[in-house]
C-alpha cells in the first residue's frame, strides 16, 4: 500500500476527517485502507461475530461502536474469522482482548485499549448506519486510510 495518512491530509485538507486521540492497533498490520461498514453493539458482539465470520470482508474495514463499554468485544477468534474472510481492518469505539495472540494475524485492529472480560447477555445491534466517535462520524460506504500515524475518513476513495 503505497500511501501516508499525512501525506494524505496535507493534499486533500479539506475532504480528510482524523480519528482523535486515544486510539492504537493492537492487529498484525500497520496499515490498511478499505470501504467503512458499521455496526452499533450493546456489549454483546454475537452480531459482530456473525459478520466477520460469514460474510466476504474483501476491501472493507468494520467500524464497530460499543460506546467504549469496557468490555473486549474482539479477541483471536474474531481476528482469525476477519482474516480468513479478507477484512482490512477493525476500528472500535471501545476495547479488545488477546493481544499476544493477535499481533501476528495480519488485519488492523484499532481501538481504545485492553480488557480481559467479554460481555455475556446476547443484545441486539445495528447495522448499516453512522456511528460517531473520536470526533468522526463513521457512514456506512466511507473510506478509511489508517497507519503508524493515525486513522482517516473520507467520503470516497482519493488515493
Amino acid at each position: 500500500m503505497d500511501f501516508f495518512t499525512a501525506d494524505i491530509c496535507d493534499e486533500y485538507p479539506d475532504k480528510t476527517k482524523v480519528l482523535g486521540p486515544g486510539y492504537q492497533n493492537f492487529g498484525g498490520i500497520n496499515k490498511c485502507q478499505g470501504v467503512v461498514t458499521t455496526i452499533k453493539l450493546d456489549k454483546n458482539n454475537a452480531d459482530l461475530v456473525a459478520l466477520l465470520r460469514d460474510e466476504d470482508g474483501t476491501g472493507k474495514i468494520v467500524v464497530v461502536d460499543v460506546a467504549q463499554d469496557y468490555f473486549a468485544v474482539v479477541g483471536e477468534n474474531l481476528m482469525k474469522f476477519a482474516h480468513k474472510n479478507n477484512f482490512a481492518g477493525i476500528i472500535i469505539n471501545g476495547y479488545v482482548r488477546d493481544t499476544e495472540q493477535i499481533q501476528d494475524i495480519p488485519v488492523a485492529l484499532i481501538a481504545l485499549g485492553t480488557c480481559s472480560r467479554k460481555s455475556i447477555p446476547v443484545t441486539k445491534s445495528q447495522r448499516a448506519i453512522s456511528v460517531s466517535f473520536g470526533d468522526v462520524t463513521f457512514n456506512e460506504g466511507d473510506y478509511v486510510y489508517t497507519d503508524n500515524d493515525g486513522v482517516i475518513v473520507t467520503a470516497e476513495k482519493i488515493v
